[in-house]
């Protein structure tokens, strides 16, 4: 009886300690602001954070919807803080919430913004926002068209791991702010946006001099999503695609995503990347559903 007991405390002991271990990536999601199929922020979150529990049993990822959570202590010991959801003006949940970040990120706290939460007010968060993550979306710089971007090839980086060329349409934002010397960062994923994209008035998302200098003059490609390794240790990663919801259905687009939250929480990657079960239609209009 006695050796059943030890047995069983011991298997209670290894199970405690293997919770214990997991890495913890937290989604906050802001609610969704387009109509169905776009801005998506709950049902690709959702999506997101099954698809990492699902496949890595090393990690435990929970999501706070509608904005930053009300019991804080759920972002203690996060490996990972993914945000998906609007921004724009000072007014961006990162930065009214600013002492916190900076208290996360000083302790190697992973920051991963996808698509409208990278825009923020350049003078009230853009310093902040190149410590965090390395660059953002600034009005009367960056642009926000529609258009189809194909991917040839990607860099020696973790990221890229198992990411096959692709070619996907989006709101890919473009022309983003990063510092001069791009210290730090790693472009994922580059493309040369078309002409097209550059056809509407000069405004704060549409059109400027700056971006029609560097893509139609000097032709520099743009860096759609890219992978930070702050100085403090800590890392950053930013992916200007995400406007449609179904494009969580492409399998490369997809595990891209995956593949940089589980970087950023410092965990290794698969060799053929993070992997997951592509969303069928019902799987994805279900999750289009409103979450109040």
């Amino acid at each position: 009886m006695l050796l059943c007991t030890v047995a069983v405390a011991q298997e209670r002991g290894q199970s405690a300690k293997g919770a214990a271990e997991k890495k913890k990536i937290v989604f906050i999601a802001g609610p969704d602001s387009h109509g169905k199929g776009e801005h998506e922020h709950n049902g690709g979150c959702t999506l997101l954070a099954k698809a990492l529990n699902d496949s890595l049993p090393g990690v435990e990822a929970v999501i706070v919807r509608n904005g930053w959570p009300r019991d804080k202590s759920v972002l203690d010991n996060a490996a990972a803080i993914v945000f998906y959801l609007d921004g724009g003006g000072s007014d961006h949940l990162e930065l009214v919430h600013a002492a916190e970040m900076e208290q996360l990120t000083s302790r190697g706290t992973g920051i991963v913004n996808l698509h409208f939460s990278l825009e923020v007010d350049a003078k009230a968060g853009g310093e902040r926002f190149l410590k965090w993550i390395g660059g953002y979306f600034e009005t009367n710089w960056s642009v926000n068209p529609v258009w189809e971007a194909s991917f040839a090839s990607f860099p020696d980086h973790p990221v890229a791991r198992g990411v096959k060329p692709f070619t996907i349409r989006d709101e890919w934002y473009y022309h983003m702010r990063f510092p001069a010397d791009m210290k730090g960062i790693t472009p994922i994923l580059q493309a040369l946006p078309p002409e097209s994209t550059l056809k509407q008035p000069d405004g704060t998302h549409s059109n400027n001099p700056a971006v029609r200098e560097a893509v139609l003059v000097r032709k520099e490609m743009q860096a759609l999503a890219w992978a930070f390794e702050r100085p403090d240790g800590g890392r950053g990663f930013g992916f200007t695609g995400g406007h449609m919801h179904r494009n969580w259905q492409d399998d490369n687009f997809r595990k891209l995503v995956l593949n940089a939250i589980v970087w950023a929480a410092k965990m290794e990657i698969p060799p053929e990347g993070v992997p997951s079960a592509t969303p069928t239609d019902n799987e994805l209009n279900a999750l289009t559903k409103r979450v109040p």
